[in-house]
């Protein structure tokens, strides 16, 4: 990975006198995009197929929220729909966006804001359609339930996604980034994932043996097996058909562990070792409790704007999701610079940033009109398939959002993928969940982690960051103001971890006094909002 000093080279003069920053975390945009770029290779051979499982993952969590725990038809169809989406803004990314071959997809950092909206009193699910027994899918009063909660994250996601075109387009998020640093970063992504847990237990639970069986396939293909090629027919002019060694256990760990355990899961239904008592331990895992789905969904099912009903606004929702958005937007702007490096391209400038981050969030609008459920983002783990197969093709990643087109509108892809038990899905959501804190936690590496000043603002961050929200959760009567939006909103943000983590990691990191180093001298003992022009004329005095 690079040092500080190599960093710091890549920017402006100034900055490259200012070569030691003692305790002071780098703030620049481009560090910050160095760190977010290689923050994304540690694990690349394990974050590409997530692509395929985050599209699956996220309508699968927010379910419960939406009240369809019970109603898996209309989960496939929420999946068809992500994929649908996803594919027109991976074309609108690739060709006019920022221009390379990058991914779109559905992303976490809506999730936890989301799941903060549909947990206020107004959007608590009612108790009859916890019980499977008691749910009719079909009846217009469970229809009303849960379009409506779908229809308040549509109208919040669209109005927020306004801020992030205008943000993008504005060309507002190069001056942004000057004060976003890894002390700001690594709290916010690391709490995308942490709060999550329980969603995973949760499905794991259903049965730890099948959890734990998936969790070892991932283990084993990702880490153990990668650098095994397995040989496979391919063709190319002048040598006709051959066989290529192909890396196949290094792209698809979690789609081929997420195939094995299923397969075994299905035996296992099969020669009656799984229970068939909807009460007893392990029901869950029998692969006929969500089979059901294949039979019902429809071949073709085309998705549109509008298909859950007309979206309704509400601020608090707005609040919420608007620090999905920045949060999105910090994480897209370091894989546009990871995804140039390794396609051999040059840096994007900055109008190629802001026309990227202004398309996504045109993108995050698609999304919110066509009811996701979430918005979109660049992926990772396509950044990081990128440094696997060496192929940085636009056309390749177009002929993919072709796919992912098809794939929407054949609406048994979305029934399959509806039907994967439910503990296979969480032993991939502890797999997936710890890779994504562990990536925001990388960060860090691109600041001095010993400075006590450093480790207080990122400890205090994360730790607040879990705490607030749990007491906010639990204790929601204390926050009233007797203003019902605005009871909504503060409850939202409160009970937001990565909204309180990423906040107070950014106050904190811009303003508690960090040391400058000039030649082995201290120049400035000063907060990082000190204006850049003050430290070239610090260099010019001592220089």
């Amino acid at each position: 990975h690079a040092s500080y000093s190599e960093l710091l080279n890549a920017t402006s003069s100034t900055t490259a006198v200012l070569e030691r920053m003692g305790d002071t975390s780098i703030t620049q945009a481009q560090i910050c995009e160095f760190s977010q770029q290689h923050g994304n290779d540690i694990q690349p051979v394990l974050l590409h197929p997530v692509f395929l499982c985050g599209l699956v993952a996220i309508p699968l969590i927010l379910s419960k929220g939406l009240c369809l725990q019970n109603d898996l038809l209309t989960q496939s169809h929420l999946i068809s729909t992500i994929f649908f989406v996803s594919g027109i803004c991976t074309m609108l990314q690739v060709l006019l966006g920022v221009r390379l071959p990058i991914v779109q997809g559905g992303t976490f950092t809506f999730v936890t804001p989301t799941l903060a909206m549909l947990s206020l009193p107004s959007w608590k699910c009612p108790a009859w359609t916890q019980n499977a027994t008691l749910v009719n899918t079909s009846s217009p009063e469970f229809i009303q339930v849960w379009q409506t909660r779908m229809r308040e994250v549509q109208g919040a996601i669209v109005v927020a996604s306004c801020f992030q075109i205008f943000v993008g387009f504005s060309g507002l998020i190069g001056f942004l980034m000057k004060f976003i640093g890894p002390l700001t970063i690594a709290p916010t992504i690391t709490l995308v994932a942490l709060p999550l847990f329980e969603s995973a237990g949760d499905m794991a639970g259903e049965h730890w043996g099948i959890a734990f069986m998936t969790i070892f396939f991932i283990i084993l293909f990702s880490q153990y097996l990668k650098k095994v090629a397995v040989p496979l027919p391919s063709y190319q002019r002048g040598k006709k058909c051959h066989f290529s060694p192909v890396y196949l256990f290094q792209i698809f760990p979690v789609l081929l562990g997420l195939s094995l355990s299923w397969l075994l899961c299905y035996m296992l239904t099969v020669t009656g070792v799984l229970p068939a008592d909807p009460t007893a331990y392990g029901h869950m895992a029998r692969t006929d409790t969500r089979g059901d789905v294949l039979s019902q969904a429809p071949w073709f099912r085309l998705p549109y704007p509008g298909q859950w009903g007309k979206p309704t606004v509400s601020l608090a929702g707005i609040f919420g999701l608007l620090a999905g958005v920045i949060s999105s937007m910090l994480e897209s702007v370091g894989d546009y610079f990871a995804c140039a490096r390794l396609c051999g391209a040059p840096p994007p400038p900055k109008h190629a940033i802001s026309r990227g981050i202004g398309v996504e969030g045109i993108g995050c609008l698609l999304a919110g009109a066509w009811g996701t459920g979430s918005g979109t983002t660049s992926y990772s783990e396509n950044v990081g398939a990128l440094g696997i197969t060496k192929v940085g093709s636009r056309m390749v990643i177009i002929a993919g959002a072709c796919a992912m087109l098809l794939s929407g509108i054949f609406g048994k892809v979305g029934a399959m993928l509806a039907s994967i038990p439910t503990p296979v899905i969480g032993g991939m959501f502890l797999v997936i969940f710890g890779v994504i804190a562990a990536v925001g936690i990388s960060n860090l590496q691109y600041t001095d982690m010993n400075s006590s000043r450093n480790i207080f603002v990122f400890g205090f961050s994360v730790f607040a960051g879990l705490t607030i929200p749990s007491w906010a959760s639990k204790n929601s009567t204390l926050l009233e103001t007797g203003i019902i939006q605005l009871d909504q909103v503060i409850l939202v943000l409160l009970t937001t971890s990565m909204f309180v983590g990423g906040l107070l990691g950014f106050i904190l990191d811009n303003t508690i006094p960090g040391r400058i180093w000039l030649n082995d001298l201290l120049v400035c003992a000063c907060p990082k909002f000190v204006p850049w022009y003050f430290l070239s004329l610090l260099v010019l005095f001592y220089g």
